[in-house]
């Protein structure tokens, strides 16, 4: 049985617990700061203005839970807020490597080649993901995560159904099959590292901050086969379970790097300045 621990004052009277806890905040923190930045960069650039304008608010939803956390971890003594977010290099980054891909080819301010079909897979692959992680963290002995969890879940069911919407429209076509069959095998390639808890994971379960890596994965493989199955889309195969990069070892592409210099570019140039 795991004592509930109610502020980040009673915390660091615990530093192993700290440790793990402050090891989890990072991973939250970091896959919704890259993830919506990535989502951003398809501001005006969506196939339609209703998913250009329900793509955006998503992503502001992202953005906000990355700075949900982000402050957590400042109450918890690692510092700004705004500092963990922007200056941290890509080997403190703990986000995994799904998140941190660019959405195709060029650039958003010359010749953006994206990929839409990758992008509402993607969204909706890490939203399930974030679903349930978010309900394993409802019950997560560290009182104001759980707390944090229970908000964000509310807004899960709304991000979820906005990608399960697109799967059921590329459905319909033979284009759009090919083009989610594509996507989906890219995004399937990444998914080793999205679940895993990292160094700290095995303290992060025995402590009751999050439930295990077998537990999340499982439960977002019976949901996943749910909504495939009620629009025949066949399974990828096995989830993979290792990858050659880990993002939660530190470990990243040169996309990661790419995204936080134009992410952050402004903010390094003067982080106490006032906007």
């Amino acid at each position: 049985m795991v004592n509930k621990i109610s502020t980040a004052e009673e915390v660091k009277q615990h530093p192993a617990f700290r440790e793990a806890l402050v090891s989890l905040l990072y991973q939250l923190a970091d896959d919704n700061f890259i993830l919506s930045f990535r989502g951003s960069e398809w501001l005006g650039l969506a196939p339609q203005l209703e998913s250009d304008v329900a793509f955006s608010s998503i992503w502001q939803d992202h953005m906000g839970h990355a700075a949900l956390f982000y402050r957590m971890l400042e109450e918890l003594g690692e510092g700004r807020a705004d500092d963990l977010a922007h200056l941290r290099t890509p080997h403190e980054m703990r986000n995994a490597i799904l998140t941190e891909r660019s959405n195709g080819p060029g650039d958003y301010i010359v010749n953006p080649q994206y990929d839409w079909a990758y992008a509402v897979v993607r969204q909706f692959i890490f939203d399930l993901f974030e679903s349930v992680r978010m309900t394993s963290l409802q019950q997560s002995s560290y009182l104001p995560l759980a707390q944090a969890a229970a908000k964000v879940a509310r807004e899960k069911p709304y991000h979820v159904l906005h990608g399960e919407s697109w799967l059921g429209q590329m459905i319909k076509t033979e284009e759009g099959q090919v083009r989610l069959k594509k996507a989906l095998t890219n995004v399937w390639h990444d998914l080793g590292d999205l679940f895993s808890l990292g160094e700290m994971g095995e303290k992060m379960v025995e402590y009751g901050l999050t439930e295990s890596e077998d537990f999340l994965r499982q439960r977002f493989v019976d949901r996943l086969r749910k909504v495939f199955d009620t629009y025949n889309i066949n399974w990828p195969g096995e989830l993979p379970k290792q990858m050659e990069l880990n993002g939660r070892l530190g470990e990243h592409t040169d996309e990661l790097a790419q995204a936080l210099d134009i992410l952050s570019e402004v903010y390094r140039q003067d982080p106490a300045a006032n906007w």
